[in-house]
């Protein structure tokens, strides 16, 4: 019993200690008195949305669908003038989506993969090469065609993230070093 009572000591003490620092960097940030329940109802209400039920479900469990457009040649030419990537991979340009196919607009998440400098003679959107540069995540809409298909809705389109990715020179140092170990 005692012990448990050391444990449950420690806890509501390491709550009054986080409160009361997050009641004075409030007040030093802001020059303001805190507005305490409103400061507790915040934080309450963001634990609750982080572990309901309904955004564990979906945000855990679900796959994004992979779905295929009718205009993926369109949307590469478009990510490719957004990004300011040289050529965008065809190939590996990737489409899912969290919502329900039978609706008639979708929102979309797109994965590519750029190409800092282009390796083929082409001047064209789509690049193929053997190892690409950047990793772009962006989102869009897609509306349903009368065909069936969904086409996406290139104004819609958002960049999210263009990340830098590190290609040659570091591979061949792990592959190296992961060869010197191993002997």
């Amino acid at each position: 019993m005692h012990k448990v009572l050391k444990a449950i000591l420690i806890i509501v003490l390491f709550i009054g200690f986080f409160e009361a620092g997050l009641l004075s960097s409030y007040t030093i940030v802001t020059s303001q008195v805190p507005d305490v329940k409103g400061l507790i109802d915040l934080q309450i209400d963001t634990i609750n949305g982080i572990f309901s039920s309904d955004n564990l479900n979906n945000v855990v469990i679900q796959d994004p669908t992979p779905l295929n457009v009718s205009n993926k040649q369109e949307l590469a030419t478009a990510l490719q003038n957004e990004t300011g990537v040289d050529g965008i991979d065809y190939d590996n340009l990737t489409i899912g989506t969290y919502d329900s196919k039978d609706n008639d607009q979708i929102n979309l998440n797109i994965t590519a993969y750029g190409y800092s400098s282009s390796s083929s003679t082409s001047s064209s959107s789509i690049v193929i090469s053997a190892k690409p540069d950047y990793k772009i995540l962006a989102t869009a809409t897609a509306n349903m065609t009368n065909e069936g298909e969904f086409k996406v809705n290139i104004d819609s389109l958002k960049i999210n993230s263009i990340l830098k990715i590190y290609n040659s020179a570091s591979e061949n140092t792990s592959n190296s070093t992961s060869d010197n170990l191993s002997q």
